[in-house]
């Protein structure tokens, strides 16, 4: 392998069409408060992890829960995956604070999430 290696799953973003229940839910499910509780967004830190949730997602073509990839350099991990056959569905984009996202799709229309923080 040329690239670096991933550091895991940390992030998880799930479409959601009813924000104010699934926040409910989800801090239910958790047990801890939202650190980010907008109306267009709701985070929780948990376990090492953040989970999102994006109302209206299903609208913005999720299709379900999208897992987002930890990667110390995202363009070259885009690189590498899209050579090995991956297409790109979201180009890298700064979502605040110098934080990174890209979507990919795999060879089976599965989305996969590539994030690099700052």
């Amino acid at each position: 392998m040329s690239g670096s290696a991933t550091q895991g799953i940390k992030t998880v973003l799930h479409p959601v069409s009813d924000l104010a229940a699934a926040k409910s839910v989800y801090t239910a499910l958790l047990g801890v408060a939202p650190v980010a509780d907008e109306s267009y967004y709701v985070g929780f830190e948990t376990g090492g992890q953040h989970i999102g949730l994006v109302p209206g997602g299903a609208e913005q073509g999720m299709t379900g829960p999208v897992t987002y990839w930890q990667v110390p350099d995202i363009e070259a991990k885009l690189a590498e995956v899209t050579a090995a056959g991956a297409v790109v569905k979201e180009p890298p984009h700064d979502v605040g604070g110098g934080r990174l996202v890209a979507t990919v799709t795999d060879p089976d229309g599965n989305v996969l999430g590539l994030l690099q923080d700052k």
